[in-house]
C-alpha cells in the first residue's frame, strides 16, 4: 500500500513495508467466517483480537474454541500451541493444532492466488488504508462466493506460510485457559 499521509509510521508492519493487519477466522472449508481488515500494519494480532466483537461473543465459553498462533494469549476460548512441549501428548497436541491452523494459511493462499492485488507479487494497492480495508473485505466475500459456487480449484493453491509471527503473548494465560488446554492435551495421551 502507499504510505498514508497521516501517521505513516503505524502502517509499517514487522516486515518493514506499509500494510494493514488482517485478522480472519476460517472454517474447515476455507470459508472466511469473520474478517477484521482495518488496523495499521504495526498493530499486534492480540490487540486486534482483544478489540473485536468476536472475542466478546466467545467469552461465555459456550461457542467453542478458536485456534491461534503463539502471538495470541491463551484463553479458555482461544487455544494456542504449548510452548516447549515436553511429553508426547503435548507434542501431539501441537501437531494437531498446527495441522488444523494450516487451513487458515491455505485460505489466505487461495484468496491471494485468486485476487492478485492482495499478493505482494501483484504490486501494491495504491489507495488509502480505509479503501484497502474495503477491498480486502470484498475479496474475502467474493472468495466465499467462489468456494460455494465451485469457481475455484482448491487443489492448485500456493500456500505462503506467513506464520513466522511467533511472538510471546502479551499477557499471562488465566487458570481456566491452562486447564482447558490441559484437558485437551490429555486426550492425546
Amino acid at each position: 500500500m502507499l504510505a498514508p499521509r497521516e501517521r505513516e509510521d503505524i502502517y509499517v508492519c514487522r516486515k518493514g513495508y506499509h500494510s494493514i493487519n488482517v485478522q480472519a477466522v476460517v472454517d474447515a472449508n476455507m470459508t472466511f467466517t469473520n474478517i477484521v481488515a482495518k488496523w495499521p500494519g504495526s498493530t499486534h494480532d492480540s490487540v486486534i483480537f482483544d478489540n473485536c466483537s468476536l472475542k466478546d461473543w466467545l467469552v461465555d465459553g459456550s461457542k467453542g474454541w478458536l485456534l491461534g498462533d503463539s502471538g495470541y494469549g491463551l484463553k479458555p476460548y482461544l487455544l494456542t500451541p504449548k510452548l516447549n512441549p515436553m511429553i508426547r501428548a503435548e507434542i501431539a497436541f501441537n501437531l494437531a493444532h498446527s495441522r488444523s491452523r494450516m487451513v487458515v494459511e491455505r485460505a489466505f493462499g487461495l484468496l491471494k492466488s485468486r485476487f492478485r492485488c492482495l499478493h505482494k507479487t501483484g504490486g501494491y494497492l495504491q489507495f488509502s488504508p480505509q479503501k484497502i480495508a474495503l477491498v480486502v473485505t470484498v475479496c474475502a466475500k467474493l472468495h466465499n462466493l467462489c468456494l460455494s459456487d465451485g469457481f475455484l480449484d482448491i487443489d492448485d493453491i500456493d500456500v505462503e506460510d506467513d506464520d513466522d509471527n511467533v511472538q510471546l503473548p502479551l499477557e499471562n494465560p488465566d487458570l481456566n485457559a491452562l486447564h482447558a488446554r490441559a484437558l485437551l492435551i490429555e486426550r492425546f495421551h
